[in-house]
């Protein structure tokens, strides 16, 4: 009987094991960038596909320039704006590159302001040249503050939004930022989350359930800040669509 037993044993270990094969177990890998499919949303030499003020918005050095000189003082924030419409989810790349004193911002499924020219209002990627707001989630024209440098918030209908957790310190964060130098924004939107990255780091993260009040498409633009002169400049904007 205790012979029959140890033969039975490999036999009931062997059903045990029947069933799907396990899957190989993988690990990330870094993007294939080139094979996402990436737009260009700027040709690196003229404005053709914006449209904005002349007086602030001109092609320079490989980039989309906006300047304000102590002449040219703005009452409002103007933007320059791609012709086209960002519908749904989408990723962004852009470097920028903005002056100590300056005051911009990527700003998407927005729309535009009646009454006032070259203005938009939805959410923005913040930048400033001190980088207190840069990478923060703010709306133009609309809730403001969605999300703080170093926050994950949620916006439910009617409410402000709420902190719900951290991505980092916003001071460490801000140690990811060079400072008078080109830097990499990388938005990421799916539904209702909108990650901002830079330089690979994720600086904040909205999720936006108040269907009502959000944008789920619209323009896409980058601005000049009322405030003091400033000088801003944005180079290899593109757009994918997964």
């Amino acid at each position: 009987m205790r012979l029959l037993a140890l033969f039975a044993l490999p036999s009931l270990l062997l059903a045990a094991e029947v069933g799907p094969p396990k899957p190989k177990q993988t690990m990330p890998v870094p993007a294939d960038e080139a094979a996402l499919g990436w737009k260009p949303l700027f040709d690196g030499k003229s404005l053709a596909g914006w449209t904005g003020d002349p007086t602030y918005w001109r092609a320079e050095g490989g980039a989309i320039v906006g300047e304000i000189t102590p002449a040219t003082l703005v009452k409002n924030n103007t933007f320059i704006i791609w012709d086209g419409v960002v519908a749904g989810d989408f990723e962004l790349k852009a470097e920028y590159r903005i002056s100590e004193r300056g005051n911009s911002g990527i700003n998407y499924h927005s729309a535009g302001v009646p009454g006032l020219p070259f203005a938009l209002t939805g959410p923005q990627a913040d930048i400033d040249g001190q980088n207190k707001y840069t990478g923060q989630n703010y709306e133009e024209r609309g809730r403001t503050f969605n999300a703080l440098r170093g926050q994950m918030t949620r916006v439910r209908p009617g409410a402000k939004a709420e902190v719900i957790g951290s991505v980092g310190d916003p001071k460490e964060l801000a140690a990811f930022i060079r400072d008078g130098d080109w830097n990499e924004y990388h938005l990421v939107v799916r539904g209702g989350v909108q990650t901002h990255l830079l330089n690979g780091h994720v600086m904040s993260v909205v999720i936006d359930d108040d269907a009502s009040a959000r944008h789920p498409e619209g323009k896409l633009g980058v601005q000049v800040h009322v405030g003091p002169p400033m000088k801003v400049e944005y180079r290899h904007l593109r757009i994918r669509q997964p």
